[in-house]
């Protein structure tokens, strides 16, 4: 299973209260380092396991939140950026020590909406005072298999219903019989010997589904158009081929981007379908942010770096500025200086995370939009591009 469909848990509290341990003993695996020095756990780590009773998840241990020293500043921040990104979290605390660490921490699951629990670790030294309500007493050295089981289902239950849910990608556009097109380019950015995740998962997704699904190269599209007797329910493309995809394709067939169809299960659909006209009103040394789901080699016509800032560019007309951040990174300029921001299909990140990116630009009022999105506008096919899930209004209602 991808790490992008398994529930996120963080592991938070103080320096030296056993999350690792806590880890390896809700495990049964030697899979966190443990040490009696404080600060073992550095930098946030990705555990990819799977529990009993709860199945595949990705736990990640997190640094002591209470070390004081400049480099400790540093692991704090990124300690505080997993919380962004969890969709559930447990905060550790020992020896009866509570206080403003503590309180801090779950402020930040209150304001993030993320479920948590509480756990008093290191039982087995001191016993829990009862001080607190809700509180699960834990010691990893007295921790019976009836006792772990019991733990992992509370957390099981505290996590939300809809981060075990697959949300199908085109199960409501396609059905039974189905014939779905699809166009993937094979460029300098495709990977060697394969096809690229979000064409991967939707070619399954179209098998369960039962549709009958064509793949082929943008070049082959006429050719398939002109050989063969049939109209496809749906055709979806590589965004960077949607002008090509667009004059090939008979104007009563539907037409969309794999980026515009991940669009609607990672991020926020309407407020991408509400941000995009902001492209028309751009101005010169407006600042445009471009969001990446994940780090990868570079290429000289790269989608992101190069071709949408060149697109945007030449269809507005303005001398626009670019900033582009890799993965979870936080952007190199408070996000109001940005008049724009611009998220990809995010097929490598969960859709928690997709959406703690976006947050700051949303609530400070700066449109958002997708890079499929983007893509079809500059080249004038935006309200085909978004047809086969709503109507919005005509290139020259929105002028």
């Amino acid at each position: 299973m991808l790490k992008s469909h398994r529930p996120h848990i963080g592991i938070f509290g103080r320096t030296n209260v056993g999350k690792s341990s806590f880890i390896n003993a809700l495990t049964g695996q030697e899979i966190a380092i443990v040490s009696e020095q404080s600060g073992t756990t550095t930098d946030p780590v990705n555990k990819t396991l799977e529990l009993l009773e709860l199945g595949p998840v990705v736990m990640i241990d997190t640094a002591g939140i209470d070390d004081p020293t400049d480099l400790g500043k540093k692991r704090v921040a990124a300690t505080n950026k997993v919380i962004k990104n969890c969709d559930f979290a447990i905060l550790l605390f020992a020896n009866n020590e509570w206080g403003e660490f503590e309180e801090g921490l779950i402020a930040q699951f209150k304001n993030e909406v993320i479920p948590y629990l509480v756990i008093h670790n290191k039982e087995d030294l001191e016993k829990y005072n009862g001080r607190r309500e809700g509180v699960i007493s834990f010691s990893a050295f007295a921790l019976t298999d009836e006792a772990k089981k019991n733990l992992i289902l509370k957390i099981k239950a505290g996590i939300p219903e809809t981060v075990f849910s697959r949300p199908t990608i085109l199960g409501d556009l396609v059905g039974q019989g189905d014939l779905l097109v699809l166009v993937t380019p094979i460029d300098e950015e495709a990977p060697a010997g394969r096809l690229i995740l979000p064409q991967v998962q939707t070619i399954r997704d179209s098998l369960d589904h039962d549709a009958i699904c064509v793949v082929l190269k943008e070049r082959e599209l006429d050719h398939f158009f002109r050989t063969y007797n049939m109209k496809p329910k749906l055709v979806v493309t590589d965004s960077q081929a949607f002008l090509k995809v667009d004059a090939l394709t008979p104007s009563d067939v539907p037409l969309t981007s794999f980026s515009i169809l991940f669009s609607r299960i990672k991020g926020d659909f309407d407020a991408f379908i509400k941000g995009t006209p902001a492209i028309y009103h751009l101005s010169d040394g407006d600042r445009v942010l471009l969001l990446e789901s994940c780090s990868h080699n570079v290429s000289c016509d790269d989608i992101g770096r190069v071709k949408i800032p060149r697109w945007l560019s030449n269809f507005t007309g303005k001398k626009l500025e670019y900033d582009i951040v890799a993965s979870l990174d936080d952007p190199p300029r408070p996000i109001e200086e940005y008049a724009l921001v611009i998220q990809c299909g995010g097929c490598m990140l969960t859709r928690r995370q997709v959406i703690a990116k976006l947050k700051p630009a949303i609530e400070k009022g700066i449109p958002v939009t997708n890079y499929g999105m983007t893509i079809a506008l500059c080249h004038g096919i935006f309200e085909r591009s978004v047809a086969p899930f709503v109507k919005v209004k005509s290139s020259d209602e929105l002028l």
